[in-house]
């Protein structure tokens, strides 16, 4: 990382990054595979940031696979959870088991593959949080949403990755954002929204627990990578009042860590 540490370093908490460990299997994703990115070089890159904990987030190239995530989550200690992706037959036993170790959400990437698919959504995302308290996680673009706003609305706790991915043109992630859902500012080098900072202020104003903050290391595909100063951006989009929530409290509190 090049730039300085932000002026603004309060406790934060990473709510969406990557960890890449060779050691364990990784799919090919429409031929792509990422450079290693291992828990060390994670902890490595944010140690001037002010980060003391985080959710360590499963990618399309993990597929199915727990062990990287659960050696992930002993390496980097208290304060750090998981997101996973999980097949729909998943046994009752494994859901416990990875709750046991921290693992406090499944995802459904929706825009890349690699995690149970979209008939699947309503089916899991009730029985993970009838069975540990899990809530559920959606790679998905902005203009998908219409589609599944009946179902996500009806559902337990529901986020959104990189503030939807492109304009919310038909207003849905701002509606259902007033309804619960919690949306992710990450990922700006990777995002089609052209004004991110308005749309972050917006849902701040629809809902202040609607917004959480996550680095996206080690920013695989995208255009341009993370960097400090996005730290400084998002607490500037939201204004002072909205800062010390959406960089730290608001994710503690997603992923039951308050």
């Amino acid at each position: 990382m090049t730039d300085a540490a932000p002026a603004l370093s309060p406790d934060v908490f990473d709510a969406h990054f990557h960890i890449v460990d060779p050691n364990f299997p990784l799919v090919p994703n429409n031929g792509y595979l990422p450079e290693a990115f291992t828990a060390d070089d994670y902890l490595e890159q944010v140690a001037p940031l002010g980060v003391t904990g985080g959710a360590v987030v499963s990618g399309s190239f993990q597929a199915f696979d727990q062990g990287y995530l659960l050696a992930a989550l002993e390496r980097l200690g208290a304060g750090y959870v998981g997101v996973t992706q999980l097949p729909a037959d998943a046994p009752d036993e494994t859901i416990v088991a990875l709750d046991d170790a921290g693992v406090r959400a499944v995802r459904f990437n929706l825009y890349r593959g690699g995690s149970a698919g979209l008939d699947e959504i309503d089916t899991l995302a009730r029985r993970v949080h009838a069975i540990a308290g899990w809530h559920s996680e959606l790679y998905v673009d902005a203009a998908d949403l219409p589609d599944l706003a009946d179902t996500l609305r009806a559902l337990p706790q529901v986020t959104v990755d990189h503030l939807g991915m492109s304009d919310d043109s038909t207003g849905t992630l701002l509606s259902l954002v007033e309804h619960g859902l919690v949306v992710k500012a990450t990922g700006f080098g990777r995002m089609g929204v052209s004004d991110p900072d308005a749309l972050m202020a917006k849902i701040v104003a629809a809902n202040p627990a609607g917004l959480v903050f996550g680095t996206d290391l080690p920013s695989t595909r995208a255009r341009v990578p993370f960097q400090a100063s996005d730290l400084d951006r998002v607490a500037n989009a939201v204004g002072p009042d909205h800062a010390q929530a959406v960089l730290s409290t608001n994710a503690r509190l997603l992923y039951r860590l308050a």
